[in-house]
């Protein structure tokens, strides 16, 4: 441990760091995944390696621990959508993608309706250039429910939990504006637009 652990530290760090997160006791945990696996089953990836030089050893521990992390990521992700994937049926937004809230007192097709103006006002008033990861992460917050840490985790996404709070909070109060006006207090359409956010 003292020779190999920060080899396997600094490896898992570097995919954690790829997949936009650097929480240290998801780290520890990553590093003694890694230990697990080498361990597991009588140690048998240990004993079926063959090193060919006095450095493989640094380059086989390297990989092993860089695969239980990308492992690790890559169920994660694989439990959400990827933006890839929720971005194609952002053109088409499906009404019953997520199960009505108790006591919604919008009807299916008012959400229907609110959801395809917010949407409108969305392609309308974000850059070009901008718009679509703005809109994966709009809708993977209000309409999927992941919280702004889980989408920072996605590679795609490029930004920091800061960074998708700080987008969120400007997308929301852009529509906001763009639909409610100015006088969005008093507007019956912006207490719509707050029930279109338990979506």
């Amino acid at each position: 441990m003292r020779r190999f652990n920060p080899l396997i530290v600094r490896s898992v760090v570097r995919v954690a760091m790829r997949h936009g997160t650097s929480d240290k006791s998801l780290i520890d945990d990553l590093v003694q995944e890694t230990y697990l696996k080498l361990c597991a089953d009588t140690r048998r990836i240990l004993r079926q390696f063959t090193p060919q030089s006095e450095e493989s050893a640094f380059g086989f521990l390297k990989v092993v621990a860089t695969n239980v992390a990308q492992d690790f990521f890559k169920s994660r992700l694989a439990e959400k959508r990827s933006p890839e994937t929720y971005a194609e049926t952002l053109d088409e937004v499906d009404v019953q993608a997520r199960p009505e809230p108790p006591n919604e007192k919008l009807s299916a097709a008012d959400r229907a309706v609110l959801i395809g103006q917010i949407d409108r006002k969305l392609r309308a008033l974000v850059p070009a250039e901008e718009l679509h990861r703005s809109r994966v992460v709009f809708w993977l917050y209000y309409r999927s429910g992941l919280t702004a840490s889980a989408i920072a985790s996605i590679p795609s996404v490029a930004l920091t939990t800061k960074g998708v709070e700080s987008l969120l909070f400007r997308l929301t109060r852009l529509v906001r504006q763009g639909i409610c006006g100015i006088e969005a207090q008093d507007n019956p359409e912006e207490k719509g637009f707050r029930q279109a956010e338990s979506f």
